[in-house]
């Protein structure tokens, strides 16, 4: 019964916008709103073919690729800026300027230094969805509460044993929050990396097809931004319940109290 449920709150507000798009365009002649029976087969021809190995693996590979990078990356910097205090007020400054540039702007910056390749395309992610991830790791590290730290310190707890039992745990519910955000900050950057000096890629296959007006198939590759966007969720969400497992047990304790 709980999974019919949550079944039918998933798929209510699809459904409605479905149908009400289907009656908005009954006997629409409109080149540039295709109707959803039209869209549908123009998703499944264009899609379901070499073209998803050609341009949509490619681009998820990138993705993947920048969006691990910058978790790893905002991590470990944020807890070793957030642990020492001179090193953060030393860093300040310089990451509030690299945080206010928008990626974008780097792409042209980036083309000539790394190079029109892949690995231009993972920067661009990098360098856009590393921020949250570390902004947020810093503030939950600086967060970790003071009894708790003086206790391990007392106790003999520190280095690796520290960081691990009592850092990333205290730390755990801002720096997730961090790489919700950090995940669709990186398909926005994955689409823009692609849309500069790229053959290939989401990306680039929109833009081509708006270029030459096959509107149904630029509208299909914007649903497969979509449907990419949605299972990025449920991953994160699968994700940071197993992870933070003891949070959402210590708030439904505390909501049921």
């Amino acid at each position: 019964m709980r999974l019919a449920t949550r079944t039918a709150y998933l798929l209510a507000l699809p459904i409605l916008l479905i149908l009400f798009w289907w009656v908005t365009t009954i006997g629409s002649t409109s080149f540039f709103v295709p109707k959803p029976g039209e869209l549908s087969l123009t998703f499944v021809e264009v899609w379901f073919g070499d073209r998803f190995f050609e341009d949509v693996v490619p681009s998820l590979t990138n993705l993947v690729f920048g969006v691990l990078l910058a978790i790893v990356l905002g991590i470990g910097l944020g807890v070793l800026i957030g642990s020492v205090r001179w090193l953060r007020a030393l860093t300040e400054p310089t990451l509030e300027f690299f945080r206010a540039i928008p990626p974008p702007v780097l792409v042209p910056v980036l083309m000539l230094l790394v190079g029109i390749n892949d690995t231009m395309k993972v920067a661009v992610i990098v360098s856009g969805a590393i921020w949250p991830v570390l902004l947020n790791t810093i503030e939950g590290v600086r967060a970790v509460d003071s009894v708790l730290d003086d206790t391990a310190r007392t106790y003999g707890i520190g280095g690796f044993a520290r960081i691990r039992h009592l850092v990333l745990p205290s730390a755990g519910p801002q720096i997730m929050a961090g790489i919700r955000q950090c995940l669709s900050i990186a398909l926005i950057l994955m689409v823009i990396s692609e849309m500069f000096a790229s053959s290939s890629g989401l990306g680039f296959t929109i833009v081509q097809f708006q270029r030459s007006f096959a509107i149904p198939e630029m509208w299909s590759g914007i649903v497969v931004l979509g449907m990419i966007g949605i299972i990025l969720s449920f991953i994160f969400q699968w994700t940071e319940r197993r992870i933070l497992a003891w949070y959402h047990g210590l708030r439904e304790v505390e909501n049921a109290g």
